[in-house]
């Protein structure tokens, strides 16, 4: 999993890297430009320009939004406009193996409860930790260690389901805290990029020896896209952090809930015994 993070990161890096070669390219090369804009003129006055307008306004857009991004991140600033793409390249990463996984521990326990009283009716305990071993899943997984200790009392089969939960509920929140963490710090690291970008423009104005609304303006307006940037990320990973709390809180309700039934079942076989 950690190659799977290390790969996402160095695929954001080089998508970062390509988007700002290409808006270097554009900005640096004037003729190219002029170019251009000659060839479109030559091209306009040849060929009509009434073929496919909606897919033709579509592509636009799309090229305007690339463009429009590719601008934004070069005035932010590569340095922290890069820290607060690694923050949300990370931030994702981390809630997609989380939502994955996730979806993997949920499990039918109803299904699973009535599998296992039928086992534990028709072949006993063995039949019954058979089941629990063929079944995915955290709740499985507390029954086995339940039913492992079957012989040495209920007292001890409901330590064990309750010391057992704990771990499971513990793999559950694992990679939490640091989706937690690039929420607290992508606001933190747009309000950095901010304070220096106004350090910036209150230096071009002590250069310039004179307060002009233009200067003042750029200045303020490129410190502020870093924060921009920052609290966009720290939404997104809010919104996966929040589901995933969510899935996790149902998880471990079903846990508790089946965990309980499981010594019920266990209370009512020692009874016909």
């Amino acid at each position: 999993m950690k190659k799977l993070f290390a790969l996402i990161a160095v695929f954001g890096m080089l998508f970062m890297g390509a988007s700002i070669f290409a808006q270097d390219e554009t900005t640096d090369s004037p003729v190219t430009e002029d170019t251009t804009q000659v060839a479109e003129e030559v091209v306009a006055e040849v060929i009509p320009t009434t073929a496919e307008p909606v897919k033709a306004e579509e592509e636009g857009g799309l090229a305007v939004l690339h463009t429009t991004l590719k601008t934004k991140f070069i005035e932010g600033g590569a340095g922290f406009m890069g820290a607060v793409l690694l923050t949300l390249i990370f931030g994702l990463a981390l809630s997609f193996e989380r939502v994955i996984y996730l979806n993997l521990a949920s499990t039918n326990t109803d299904k699973l409860l009535s599998a296992v009283e039928d086992a534990l009716n028709e072949g006993g305990v063995e039949a019954a930790k058979e089941i629990c071993r063929n079944t995915r899943g955290p709740v499985a997984s507390i029954f086995y260690q339940g039913l492992d200790r079957v012989d040495e009392g209920i007292d001890v089969v409901e330590k064990s389901v309750v010391s057992y939960g704990s771990v499971q509920m513990g793999l559950l929140e694992k990679n939490l805290s640091w989706i937690g963490l690039f929420i607290a710090i992508a606001p933190m690291l747009g309000f950095m990029g901010t304070v220096i970008g106004m350090i910036k423009a209150f230096d071009t104005i002590q250069v310039e020896g004179d307060i002009s609304p233009a200067i003042v303006a750029g200045g303020i307006k490129i410190a502020l896209i870093t924060t921009v940037t920052g609290l966009m990320v720290a939404i997104i990973l809010q919104i996966f952090y929040n589901y995933l709390i969510s899935q996790i809180d149902n998880i471990v309700n079903k846990m508790e809930d089946a965990s309980i039934s499981l010594l019920d079942m266990l209370v009512k076989q020692n009874l016909k015994k």
